[in-house]
C-alpha cells in the first residue's frame, strides 16, 4: 500500500511542477507581448518638410580607385531624384550591388523624403551605408542655412 502512495505523491509533484512552469510561461509570454508590441504612431507624425535651395547637388564616393558621383535633385521643399552621375561600366562590373541598392534607396528616400529609417538587407549594409552617407552630404549642401 505504501508503494501506491509514493506513486500518487510523485504524480502530484509532477503536476505542481508542470503548473508552476506553465504559469511562468504565461507570465513570460505576456511580458514579451507587452515589451515588443508596436508603439503608437505618435512617432510617425510627419515633421515640417526640410527647406532646400532648388538645384542638383553631388557628392562622391571612392570605390577602390574609382570615384562614383551621387546626384541629388531637390525642389524648395522636397527631394525629386537620387541617382548616379555617369556610372562607369567598370564600376558596375566590380561592384554589382551598387546600382540595385541605389535604386532601392532612391525609391525609399523619394517616398519618405528622408534618409532616416531606411531599410536594407544585411548583405548590402556597407554599400547602403556608404550611399546614404553620400546622399546625406549632398542634401546637407542643399539645405537652407538660417
Amino acid at each position: 500500500m505504501s508503494s501506491k502512495t509514493k506513486i500518487v505523491v510523485l504524480r502530484m509533484k509532477e503536476l505542481i511542477y508542470t503548473g508552476v512552469f506553465l504559469g511562468l510561461a504565461v507570465v513570460l509570454i505576456t511580458l514579451f507581448l507587452i515589451m515588443f508590441r508596436p508603439k503608437p504612431d505618435s512617432a510617425q507624425v510627419p515633421s515640417q518638410p526640410a527647406s532646400y535651395i532648388p538645384g542638383v547637388y553631388t557628392s562622391s564616393i571612392t570605390l577602390g580607385s574609382q570615384n562614383l558621383n551621387v546626384e541629388v535633385a531637390v525642389d524648395a521643399d522636397q527631394i525629386r531624384s537620387v541617382s548616379f552621375v555617369s556610372l562607369d561600366e567598370a564600376v558596375t562590373t566590380m561592384y554589382p550591388l551598387v546600382q540595385p541598392v541605389m535604386e532601392d534607396l532612391a525609391k525609399q528616400i523619394i517616398d519618405t523624403q528622408s534618409t532616416e529609417n531606411l531599410s536594407y538587407s544585411m548583405e548590402t549594409r556597407y554599400t547602403s551605408q556608404a550611399l546614404i552617407g553620400a546622399i546625406d552630404r549632398s542634401l546637407e549642401k542643399a539645405k537652407v542655412r538660417n
